[in-house]
């Protein structure tokens, strides 16, 4: 995803999303271990989606401040 569709998003939603990305990562640390991931590109993917939602997090914290 793109960090422009983050910013339209609520900070609820965000968090959630945060949530639902880790599960994922999670997941793909499994299949890695286990010999079942097929596209490993994707665990990069959801590493750097993860932290494009705490950065978009973080600049509307500090915009509170």
């Amino acid at each position: 995803m793109k960090i422009s569709e983050f910013r339209a998003s609520s900070d609820d939603e965000l968090q959630e999303k945060v949530g639902d990305l880790k599960k994922e990562a999670f997941n793909l640390r499994f299949q890695k271990a286990s010999g079942q991931l097929e596209n490993t590109a994707r665990e990069r993917q959801v590493r750097r989606d993860i932290a494009r939602v705490k950065t978009v997090l973080l600049e509307r914290l500090s915009a509170k401040q």
